[in-house]
């Protein structure tokens, strides 16, 4: 069986529905994002897992619980960007001093670079490949698009383009030898 690399971003939280950034702040599920995630179970169900991996926070390990899987291997790999400075603040918010402020573009006072996200993302990209079969990864929001970016061989700042939705799952893969990105953002509320 190829190699694949399933990526599931956790259910809603209060910050989430806010679009407030949330690194670090450990906040659990909201009733709706306890729905999202037990939601997931038929789809993921129907997949053939050989490994289940997820970010130590606790709103990814709960989506996991709820989707059916308890036996995960937690990794901080897979853990979101760290937010700094911004931890808590919405992009309006920031650009309110930092006029067109994006994660994708700018530095993160306090925070992790680019290029730190990078380094452990790509940890996950090499020990998906290196295991073979399907890998699925509960994680979060900006971390799963840099993660796509990395599987691809782009920098993490072309996940800027690769909106991801909460409680929706995404599948990478290669087509013919050449990374790909199989299925985006599946799931997305209408």
């Amino acid at each position: 069986m190829p190699t694949r690399l399933v990526l599931v971003r956790h259910g809603e939280t209060e910050w989430s529905r806010a679009g407030r950034h949330t690194s670090t702040t450990d906040l659990p599920l909201t009733a709706a994002g306890e729905a999202e995630a037990r939601g997931l179970v038929p789809v993921l169900a129907a997949l053939p897992i050989d490994r289940v991996v997820c970010s130590p926070r606790l709103r990814a390990r709960r989506t996991a619980e709820l989707a059916g899987f308890t036996d995960v291997t937690v990794t901080p790999d897979l853990a979101e960007w760290d937010y700094g400075d911004y931890e808590g603040v919405t992009t309006p918010q920031i650009r309110e001093t930092v006029p067109g402020w994006t994660i994708w573009s700018h530095p993160v006072p306090g925070g992790e670079t680019a290029e730190q996200v990078a380094e452990r993302l790509d940890r996950v990209v090499s020990g998906s490949r290196a295991a073979g079969g399907v890998t699925l990864a509960f994680g979060h929001g900006h971390s799963l698009r840099a993660l796509a970016a990395r599987w691809l061989g782009l920098p993490v700042a072309e996940g800027r383009h690769l909106v991801l939705d909460t409680a929706t799952w995404s599948e990478l893969g290669d087509d013919r030898g050449t990374p790909a990105v199989l299925s985006w953002n599946v799931g997305r509320r209408a």
